[in-house]
């Protein structure tokens, strides 16, 4: 270092452009306008003390700080999911169709989302959305939607059990993730829960039993992310609703109709056609789309939790009503799609990558794989599959790529699993796996 600052360094500094000549680069100006000037001018100034520093030549500065902005102006980072897991929580469940990212980009400026444009007078909110569901279900008299599945039990157990009982099977009384449990959330509505049965066995017996004046509704869960075997029995709705009181089902993974591939989970149309006054569920696992809560049930019931103060709190934003409507109306879902893929094509489509990046020197192969629903649906079951099995430290660098890819450990290899991955992303991954190779 030059202690006068005359010599080299002080050379180099003086080299360095100004800030203002950086910022007038045609490409800055393009990423000042998507992310803000503020965080391109702290990209700028990172970039011109590397060039200070000497790590960096100064006419360099425009495109490091370039390299150092994000995608976007939000800090979620899209990945690439190849867990295996169709549903996985922490990437966010359900990926939206083609047809909800759409909505959803439409949705952004001025709605009429409470406006009757034909008269000009304010209207109901998501009315359009709430059709759709009711479209799709029937068998529901109406539709209220709240902002994720827990919210809608709440609202039910708020409004119509608050100061009275909900009478629950112990071998229900679950816990929903990240340490929330049913019964602490239900007490916490106000209203007062009474066990029924055994872990393994509960009857209708059971519950008619504990039904009295005090009682409010039953309330059937289904154990959507675990499974009890062996010496069991469980009442089901129809038998329930001789009781004389009201039904409330919470489905969990927002299936609203059968399917052939998931035999065991419950299904909105299926529980109401059995005689439940209520359905909860999730919109953001089986069905495909944004997260948010379902309630699917009598009228009556629906207009009462509509009208409840609590359900202003729990209410869904015009994004989320854009999108479920879109997924409920629109084409397939990519979860629709990743659960009916047949094996056969995934198979080929491992065999196609493992050939073209074995080509270029990756040790890769192609091989079977298990897949689950994941997302607190269907526990037990799993889906054949194909993966890319790749060495073990693929895992880490895949994952904090320029161009994340989130896979899982296995026998001490990377699996990448392809049920999960459309298609049309096949080339992303095998670049990001190529990026990786090349370290």
């Amino acid at each position: 270092m030059d202690p006068t600052g005359t010599g080299a360094d002080a050379d180099v500094r003086r080299l360095v452009p100004r800030t203002d000549a950086v910022l007038r680069d045609p490409r800055l100006l393009r990423a000042a306008h998507r992310l803000g000037t503020a965080r391109v001018k702290s990209a700028v100034h990172r970039a011109q003390q590397r060039a200070r520093e000497g790590a960096l030549p100064p006419d360099a500065v425009a495109d490091t700080a370039l390299s150092l902005l994000p995608g976007s102006a939000g800090g979620l980072r899209p990945v690439i999911n190849a867990t295996g897991v169709l549903l996985h929580t922490n990437l966010g469940r359900a990926p939206l169709s083609a047809a909800a990212r759409q909505a959803v980009r439409e949705a952004s400026g001025p709605t009429d989302v409470e406006l009757d444009l034909s008269t000009g007078v304010r209207a109901r909110r998501g009315r359009t959305a709430l059709a759709a569901l009711r479209a799709a279900v029937p068998d529901a008299g109406a539709a209220h939607v709240v902002n994720n599945g827990a919210a809608a039990l709440v609202l039910a157990a708020t409004a119509l059990a608050a100061g009275r009982e909900i009478i629950v099977s112990r071998g229900e009384m679950v816990e929903i993730g990240d340490g929330f449990r049913l019964p602490d959330l239900l007490v916490s509505t106000g209203a007062r829960l009474r066990e029924v049965g055994t872990t393994n066995r509960t009857t209708a017996a059971d519950y008619a039993g504990a039904v009295g004046p005090e009682t409010a509704f039953v309330l059937k869960v289904h154990p959507s992310n675990f499974r009890i075997t062996g010496f069991t029995r469980a009442a089901d709705v129809g038998e329930l609703t001789a009781l004389g009181v009201p039904v409330v089902v919470d489905i969990g993974s927002g299936l609203l109709a059968p399917h052939p591939l998931l035999p065991e989970e419950p299904d909105a149309r299926s529980q109401l056609k059995a005689g439940a006054a209520l359905v909860t569920a999730s919109g953001d696992k089986l069905l495909g789309g944004p997260q948010c809560g379902l309630l699917l049930g009598h009228e009556e019931l629906i207009g009462a939790l509509a009208r409840h103060p609590l359900a202003r709190a729990l209410r869904v934003d015009k994004l989320t009503l854009a999108a479920l409507e879109a997924t409920l109306t629109g084409p397939g879902t990519p979860t629709g799609q990743a659960l009916d893929a047949a094996v056969e094509g995934l198979t080929e489509r491992a065999e196609r990558l493992a050939a073209l990046l074995a080509a270029d020197g990756i040790d890769v192969r192609a091989v079977s794989s298990e897949a689950t629903v994941g997302g607190g649906g269907a526990p037990g079951v799993t889906l054949p599959s194909a993966a890319l099995s790749l060495p073990e430290h693929y895992a880490a660098a895949l994952r904090t790529g320029a161009e994340p890819v989130v896979g899982r450990l296995e026998a001490g290899r990377c699996l990448l699993d392809l049920r999960a991955v459309p298609a049309a992303d096949d080339e992303r991954l095998a670049g990001a796996v190529r990026a990786v190779g090349r370290r």
